[in-house]
């Protein structure tokens, strides 16, 4: 069966000046939202809380943001809403400030469940951004969104060890104030992105289309092998991100502010393989860096549970910047699979991540409350080798050269 679609990419030359503002903004957003897992020892302290509590936690605001997401991401592919990411960060904004002063573990959860509100609405939209001002170029734009991404979940959880950690939950307040930039530079965002929906609909003549010949049930099948994938990496992602610190306190009995430079090791490792994957991707073809990112990575997370402290960092490291290059790939792959579709794909693609990762954190959580910490990344350990199922994904950009 051949699928074609309009594609609305009317820009011809890709506006970096749009993408780096929509991943500063990208930054801001995961920065905030990685600043209530970066103080989860806090917490912990605060309110008694058990490791089953802290997955709870994760999995609320998590698992709000992957069911809301996909439904964003269908609404606005019918009816694009720019402004629509400034009330995102608000959400965002709020739940972060209700998170400072909540009391009590109810409140905690009440608060994060509008930060995951909140990143429901900024990330099918602002998916969308990116790959307006690509150009064309979808991996280096969807590469450079997802940057600005996990450089703010690197740079969350430094500023947490140094602000909150020593002075305590009230001061996550603070944190509002980069929220107000945010809103900012999304507000600078909602004026292009307005103008170009003009220019889209005065220039409907420009409009390209793509077109792939794969039938409806091979396209289903792809997506579901994509969506195993991003199991397979943000099920491991949630040891890390939940987790991780727990486990350096644990094994080699560091001080939690040590542990949170560890962490933000791994997630500026994260930040800078992310980078790499889309160009990758868009030189050589996406299955490819989605192999290699997903399989290739196992040597590294089975021998990380067994080591020093040198090498448990420098493990961290290596896959942090492998594991990353995966997800852009997979969102621009699954863009050309439904093409027309970037807020359901985007919606879908990062409602699912987060939900995988707030599951993974609530069952991990468990785990680790009935065993130990160091078992919970032995198992993890196996995950990336479910990358094998990649080989069963058609080389679509092999049949779009052919087919033009």
């Amino acid at each position: 069966m051949e699928t074609s679609k309009v594609h609305p990419d009317i820009i011809k030359k890709t506006t970096y000046s749009i993408l780096f503002i929509i991943s500063f903004s990208h930054l801001i957003n995961d920065l905030l939202q990685a600043v209530v897992p970066s103080i989860y020892p806090l917490l912990k302290d605060n309110f008694s809380l058990s490791f089953s509590q802290i997955g709870i936690i994760t999995f609320t605001y998590q698992i709000v943001a992957s069911i809301l997401q996909p439904f964003v991401g269908m609404y606005t592919d019918k009816k694009s809403k720019p402004y629509s990411l400034i009330i995102g960060m608000l959400f965002t904004m709020t739940g972060l400030f209700l998170v400072s002063i909540a009391s009590s573990f109810m409140y905690l959860l009440l608060s994060v469940s509008l930060i995951g509100i909140g990143s429901s609405i900024f990330h099918p939209e602002s998916s969308r951004v990116a790959h307006l001002a690509s150009g064309g170029k979808k991996g280096l734009a969807q590469s450079i969104f997802q940057l600005g991404g996990n450089a703010g979940s690197a740079i969350g959880p430094l500023l947490a060890a140094f602000i909150v950690i020593p002075h305590g939950q009230s001061y996550i307040a603070w944190f509002c104030l980069i929220a107000l930039i945010g809103i900012f530079a999304l507000y600078k965002i909602a004026l292009w992105y307005t103008a170009h929906l003009s220019e889209r609909i005065a220039n409907k003549s420009a409009l390209k289309i793509e077109t792939h010949h794969l039938s409806k049930n091979r396209v289903i099948a792809s997506l579901v092998i994509l969506l195993v994938l991003i199991f397979s990496k943000y099920f491991y992602m949630a040891s890390i991100t939940s987790y991780y610190t727990f486990f350096l306190i644990d094994k080699f009995h560091i001080s939690i502010q040590q542990s949170q430079v560890y962490l933000f090791l791994f997630s500026g490792a994260v930040a800078a393989g992310t980078l790499i994957g889309g160009p990758i991707g868009d030189r050589f073809g996406r299955k490819y860096v989605i192999w290699v990112s997903i399989l290739g990575v196992a040597p590294f997370t089975l021998m990380l549970p067994y080591v020093s402290l040198f090498w448990v960092g420098t493990l961290s490291v290596i896959i942090g910047l492998i594991l990353s290059s995966a997800f852009s790939a997979i969102l621009v792959y699954a863009t050309e699979l439904l093409p027309g579709k970037v807020g359901l794909v985007a919606g879908l693609f990062f409602g699912f991540a987060f939900g995988m990762g707030g599951l993974g954190s609530a069952v991990l959580g468990k785990i680790a409350d009935a065993t130990s910490i160091e078992y919970v990344f032995k198992i993890c350990a196996f995950l990336p080798l479910i990358g094998v199922i990649t080989g069963f994904l058609p080389n679509i950009e092999g049949r779009k050269k052919t087919g033009n």
